[in-house]
């Protein structure tokens, strides 16, 4: 419980702190929507190159890996467009609460896998990122323009957007810099990391400045789906394929660890880059990190009683 607490805890006061900028009026209001373009343009995807260029496969299975990866997640998105209906009619809320129900928080992700299962557990955790952040950065980007861009959808728009995404093309850089060996050599692995560092906490800053408190009450129907879908769904989701894959049982938890995080800061970036309810995304992303404390820590106990 207490490595949980301590990775989530600086996400949260992050998030507060851009809530008080906000209300202090510092810096001036028109600096938000340059940072958050910086943020999506630049420095998410230098992360993910960073991120993705020097994971460490070690001796993970990886074609199991990826098939309990690529079920949960396409299954999780099929159980949100099932219960569209009954949780957001609007196309601009459900694009926030379809990213609340599939992203995962990296950065807790990897501070928790760390500290709950070390070194070992830490390279797992790079192989499930470097699996997770594609596909899931697919199916947004995907859902966007279905959801949004429905009347112009066909399958060569689907595709110019997906290849235009920064952070499906950050992926798929990294990607290729992995499985080539050329990684990131001399000078500019360090200079990815410096980028990289500031995607988090200004991604965090940017959610706190657009929160907006008085839109909980009227949006309640839509932050309570996208977090039962999140904190339930998919980690019983993944439960579900991992009883027919055998994983070792570091994998396993790894694994369901990450199905069991809050949603990322990359969330509000996106909604804000795509036409998405930004204000909506914000105030799930800040329920689903406080709710974390609570749901991710019974997660990480059940996968140690199930895997003890």
């Amino acid at each position: 419980m207490t490595s949980v607490a301590a990775a989530l805890g600086p996400v949260f006061l992050l998030i507060l702190l851009g809530a008080v900028l906000r209300r202090a009026g510092f810096p001036d209001p028109r600096f938000w929507p340059h940072a958050e373009s910086l943020t999506y343009h630049i420095l998410f995807p230098a992360m993910l190159v960073y991120k993705l260029a020097g994971a460490e496969v070690g001796d993970t299975p990886l074609l199991e890996t990826l098939a309990a990866i690529a079920f949960m997640l396409c299954a999780g998105s099929a159980l949100l467009f099932l219960l569209r209906p009954a949780i957001a009619i609007r196309g601009t809320a459900f694009t926030s609460v379809f990213q609340g129900g599939i992203r995962f928080n990296i950065y807790t992700g990897l501070a928790c896998a760390q500290a709950l299962y070390g070194d070992a557990g830490l390279v797992v955790a790079a192989v499930t990122i470097a699996m997770m952040i594609p596909l899931v950065n697919v199916l947004c980007v995907a859902m966007f323009h279905l959801v949004l861009h429905r009347g112009s959808a066909g399958p060569l728009s689907l595709l110019r957007a997906l290849l235009g995404n920064p952070l499906i093309l950050g992926c798929l850089v990294g990607i290729a810099l992995n499985r080539t060996g050329v990684g990131l050599p001399g000078w500019s692995a360090a200079a990815f990391a410096l980028l990289g560092s500031a995607a988090l906490p200004l991604g965090l800053l940017a959610v706190g400045v657009a929160l907006d408190l008085r839109a909980l009450q009227g949006a309640s129907r839509e932050l309570l789906g996208s977090t039962l879908v999140r904190f339930l769904g998919m980690p019983l989701l993944l439960l579900l394929v991992l009883q027919w894959l055998q994983l070792p049982a570091l994998n396993a938890q790894v694994l369901l660890l990450f199905a069991a995080l809050p949603t990322a800061s990359s969330a509000y970036i996106l909604a804000r880059q795509l036409g998405g309810d930004t204000v909506l995304m914000a105030n799930i992303t800040t329920v689903q990190t406080l709710a974390g404390f609570l749901f991710t820590s019974a997660w990480i106990l059940a996968g140690q009683a199930i895997w003890a």
